[in-house]
Formats: structure tokens, C-alpha cells, sequence
């Protein structure tokens, strides 16, 4: 396949694309007869020449076809085209289309009258049909021998603008454009996790017996296998799948001019190539969808990780030339994978305080179905460490999805025979441990003490001695028992460290009879005068207390408030 077109009187866009065949032997024709025909309308009216032993990128516009052409100077040339598809599946034939005997390279180069050369041109609208594909599938045309002439492959996308790559060359045996797949193309599914999925194949014959550096590229989406790495990219963005920036020396067309900037001079040569419709390719980006591509090297065995539970995902595999960025699919796999464990439903009795324990990150659920029917169903959730999410399902639905940190009361809607599935999510720093209360019961009878929204001590600065401290907290308007404790800790004893201790489920059973300051009852009518203060005593100078007040509820569950430190004076 080698090309006689000179730069003179051709467009500057079609001149670079010629640029790739400088120093190849030239056929011998009448010049003026061959430009008269290179610049025939009808022979190439928006088409563009295809190099040969290079890949090519294209795009198609919706149901307005393109042509491109090549010439095969000698007869009986191995000819190799393929067409590989991106965005949607096209339609696409190749035809010969014989030129004059003057334009092949039997001539004797003896330029004829004019007149005698316009009576020779052949009509080249139709030529022979070798061969026509309609899919989405990588295809190709090969003969083994060929004759000379004019070749035409015409192109169309139906459906809508699509990205294409076309490879043509006349040295198929020795040019080994794409990886060579294995005996056995397939990518298998060696280990099934519930959120992991390990892929194994075997490698490809061009890396390993060809020493060409090949790298493996895995896609992974949850829609369909893709039957060419430009197909999955252009799914992941379309800036990504069309218009890398062409390597020097190789392959350009002229759409790659007019994204570049680079407007063609020759309206014929690119026509359909208006502003509006580049700017049209490239406003509408298809929306990613799930869909991940990784480049791993040359290992041939890789774990997808971070996969949702009990989902159906496809994987495919592309072997990557990495100097010339072609790329061969492998046989692509599907997998499911595995269902979460299935956890136990934890029954919750009406007015009974459970205890649950959670993994970090991991979920618990529990079940609530009133014997008798009821208007309401008061919650308690109590976070004794870090804060959870609970979710709220009745009759399968959602009543409530809220993060909880310390004690929440959630007041549900009844209704006749419902049941209520409560959900709760544990942390990300470590694991959880609550008390959850549901009850149908009324308000005066529940065992959880009331909690003001602000569950802080506040400790006033001035009022510090050397021996004491004075503190405050809030109350409600329901009696409650209120217990202070102190606990003498080092200077080193920082907020972190008071965190991790900060366990609001244990109650003052918990701590020992001389941390004990005193115990109180306190309420008050109006919230807005409900606080009290106390002062302790018997500290020693310059030491640092953890105060603690825990609030008891009427059948003794006890609730702690924020824990705050407190350091007394040096001197006095």
C-alpha cells in the first residue's frame, strides 16, 4: 500500500496526513491525469487517506457516512483491514475500485493528450464490493493476495455519533499490530468473596515469545462485557475514548486537526465537519455508570476489590501493546457476588432493655411486633461508644434513618398487626455497644431516665480553689436521680484518652465507693431554670479530676453525662 500524492494544491491537513509515507517508492503515472482524479468530488468528497501499518481514530456522525482510501499499487499484495467499533455498532464495506492503467505501476510514464487521458477515467461511484460487516463486533478483511487499485472503505454509524479505529496494511505476516491472544483466550473466576472477585488468564504469546512490552488493562461494569478497550473507555468518558494526542510520526486525520484548532482548508475534503456538530460530539459526556478500568502490568492474575454483596459484575480483559497502544480483547466473564451472611434477628420484648453488640462496620438487626394493637411505639436507642445509624422499617417501610450519638427517643406511628425491623450500622473507628429499648407502653413506666438535649458538665474557672471545684449540669422536668463521681487522673490525660473511656452504657456500679462525691434528686417545672450546681471538695493542689454525673432512671438504668476534666489551682 504505498500512496503518489504530492502536497501541491491539497489542503494543509491532508498534507500532514501524507506525511507518514515520505521515502516510499512511488509508482509511476501521469501526474496531472492522477491529480485531475485525486480531486474528483464525487471520488473523495469527505474522506481522508488511511497509512499504512498504523492505527487510525475516527468518528462517525449519526447516519452521515465516511470514506476513506488507500491504493494498492501491485498485484497479488497481502491486504489486512480491520475495523473496530467504540460507542455503538456501525456499518462498513470495502471496495475496489480499479484505477487506469496510466495510474498503476505498469506504466510507461509517457504523458498523453489531454483529451486521451479524460476519455480513459473510469467511473468509480460504485466498484467491487469485497467484503461489508453491520455489527459491533472487532472485524477484519484479509486476502492473501490482492490486486492493484483504488481501495475504498465506507463507514456508517445508525444509531448514533460514534468513536471507531480502523488498521489497514499490506505487510499483515510481518506486522503483528495487535497482541496475540493464548490457545485459550478466556479470563476465569479463580475465588468468589462477597466483595471480592480474583481473575486469572493465561498471557499473551506477543509478550512473552515476542518480548513486545504488553501490558493487561481489566475493565469491570455492571451492564454487559465490552468487545474492545475503546468501547469500554469511550463508556467511561468520552474525552478519554477519543482524542489522546497523537504520537509523533504516526497517524492523524483531519477531524483530529479541527479538535486540535486546526480548521481544514478544503471544505470538500471535510464537509460535515462544521463547528456545530464537533461542539455537538463533545458537550453530551455518557455518564460513567459503575464502570472501572485498571492497568495492572503484565501479571496475569488480579483481585477486583470493594464489590457490592449478592451484584452480578462483568470483567474483561484487553492485552495493551504499549508502544503502539493497540489493544486485543480476551474472552470476557460474568460473576456474582456472594449474598452478605445472613444475620439473626434479634426479638425485642415490649419494655425490656437488650444489650447489643456490633462489629466494627458491621450491621445488626432487630425485630419488634407488639402483641396487642397500639397507637404508638416509643424507641430508645442508646450509643454507649461512638455513634450508629439506625434505620426504622415497618411493614417494610422506612420510617426513619438517622445517625444516634448517646440516648434518642424516636416516637413511631402505630398501626393495627404491624412489625418493625430496626437496623443498626456500627462504626467506622471500632465497634458498638447499645441498649434499645421499644415499648408500647406510656411514658411514666419506661426505665430510661430523661436526658436535656445538652448532656455536657460545665465547670466554672473562678470559682476553682485548690481544694475544690464547682460544676453544673442540666436537668428536666421529671425527678431524676443524679450521681457525681471523681477520679484523679494524670496531667498526660488527655481528651482521645477520655473518649476511648467514655462509655455511657456503664453505669456507677461500675466505679469504685471512694470515687463517690454524692447523689441527688433534682427536677424543675420550667427547663429553662432546670440546671443545678455542686461543689466538691477534698481535692488536693495542682491535680487533674475526671468528673463524671450519671443520671438513674426509675427501674435503674443509668445514663452518664459528657465526662469533663478539671484541674485545681496550684497556689491559693
Amino acid at each position: 500500500m504505498r500512496l503518489d500524492f504530492g502536497p501541491q494544491g491539497w489542503p494543509l491537513a491532508l498534507a500532514l496526513l501524507l506525511g507518514v509515507v515520505v521515502g516510499q517508492k512511488l509508482p509511476t503515472r501521469d501526474e496531472g491525469l492522477f491529480q485531475m482524479q485525486i480531486r474528483d468530488k464525487t471520488l473523495f468528497h469527505d474522506s481522508s487517506v488511511i497509512p499504512d501499518g498504523a492505527e487510525i481514530s475516527g468518528y462517525l456522525f449519526r447516519d452521515t457516512p465516511k470514506r476513506y482510501y488507500f491504493v494498492v499499487e501491485e498485484d497479488n499484495t497481502p491486504l489486512s483491514v480491520t475495523v473496530t467499533p467504540c460507542d455503538a455498532p456501525l456499518e462498513w464495506k470495502l471496495t475496489l475500485q480499479e484505477l487506469p492503467e496510466e495510474a498503476s505501476g505498469e506504466g510507461s510514464g509517457e504523458p498523453e493528450p489531454l483529451d486521451q487521458q479524460k476519455q480513459q477515467q473510469v467511473t468509480v461511484d460504485e466498484g467491487t464490493e469485497l467484503f461489508s460487516y453491520k455489527g459491533n463486533d472487532v472485524e477484519s478483511y484479509v486476502a492473501t493476495s490482492s490486486p492493484s487499485g483504488l481501495y475504498q472503505l465506507e463507514m456508517l454509524s445508525t444509531e448514533k455519533d460514534s468513536n471507531f479505529k480502523v488498521y489497514a496494511t499490506t505487510t499483515p505476516a510481518s506486522d503483528q499490530p495487535y497482541p496475540e491472544l493464548p490457545y485459550d483466550p478466556r479470563v476465569d473466576v479463580t475465588a468468589l468473596g462477597r466483595t471480592t472477585v480474583t481473575l486469572a488468564w493465561k498471557p499473551t504469546p506477543t509478550g512473552v515469545l515476542m518480548g513486545q512490552p504488553v501490558q493487561y488493562c481489566v475493565v469491570i461494569n455492571k451492564e454487559h462485557n465490552f468487545k474492545s478497550l475503546c468501547a469500554a473507555e469511550a463508556k467511561i468518558s468520552a474525552d478519554d475514548a477519543f482524542m489522546a494526542a497523537p504520537k509523533p510520526g504516526r497517524d492523524f486525520s483531519p477531524f483530529d486537526f479541527a479538535h486540535f484548532g486546526f480548521v481544514p482548508s478544503d471544505n470538500n475534503l471535510n464537509r460535515g465537519l462544521t463547528s456545530n456538530k464537533i461542539s455537538r460530539s463533545y458537550t453530551a459526556k455518557p455518564k460513567a455508570s459503575d464502570i472501572q478500568k485498571v492497568c495492572i502490568g503484565n501479571k496475569n492474575i488480579f483481585t477486583v476489590s470493594d464489590l457490592k454483596p449478592d451484584t452480578q459484575y462483568y470483567f474483561d480483559v484487553f492485552a495493551v501493546n504499549s508502544a503502539t497502544n493497540t489493544s486485543t480483547a480476551y474472552v470476557g466473564t460474568f460473576a456474582r457476588t456472594k449474598e452478605e451472611a445472613r444475620q439473626k434477628t434479634v426479638e425485642l420484648k415490649d419494655g425490656k432493655v437488650s444489650d447489643v453488640f456490633i462489629k466494627r462496620k458491621s450491621s445488626k438487626f432487630l425485630r419488634f411486633a407488639p402483641v396487642s394493637s397500639h397507637q404508638r411505639v416509643t424507641l430508645f436507642v442508646h450509643a454507649c461508644l461512638d455513634s450508629v445509624q439506625v434505620q426504622v422499617r415497618r411493614d417494610g417501610k422506612l420510617l426513619l434513618s438517622q445517625n444516634v450519638e448517646g440516648i434518642r427517643q424516636f416516637q413511631l406511628r402505630g398501626k393495627p398487626k404491624a412489625k418493625y425491623l430496626i437496623r443498626l450500622r456500627g462504626s467506622r473507628k471500632g465497634a458498638s455497644t447499645l441498649k434499645v429499648l421499644a415499648t408500647t407502653k406510656p411514658s411514666s413506666k419506661q426505665p430510661f431516665p430523661s436526658l436535656p438535649e445538652d448532656t455536657r458538665i460545665k465547670a466554672f474557672d473562678k470559682l476553682r480553689t485548690c481544694s475544690s471545684a464547682t460544676v453544673a449540669w442540666l436537668g428536666t422536668q421529671d425527678r431524676n436521680k443524679f450521681c457525681v463521681y471523681k477520679k484523679e487522673v494524670s496531667e498526660s490525660y488527655g481528651e482521645e484518652q477520655r473518649r476511648r473511656e467514655q462509655n455511657q452504657c456503664a453505669g456507677p456500679e461500675t466505679r469504685r465507693k471512694s470515687e463517690k462525691v454524692l447523689c441527688k434528686y433534682f427536677h424543675s417545672p420550667n427547663l429553662q431554670k432546670a440546671v443545678t450546681t455542686e461543689t466538691i471538695t477534698g481535692l488536693e493542689p495542682g491535680k487533674t479530676y475526671l468528673l463524671d454525673v450519671y443520671v438513674v432512671g426509675h427501674s435503674g438504668h443509668s445514663v452518664k453525662y459528657q465526662s469533663k476534666l478539671v484541674k485545681t489551682r496550684k497556689y491559693c
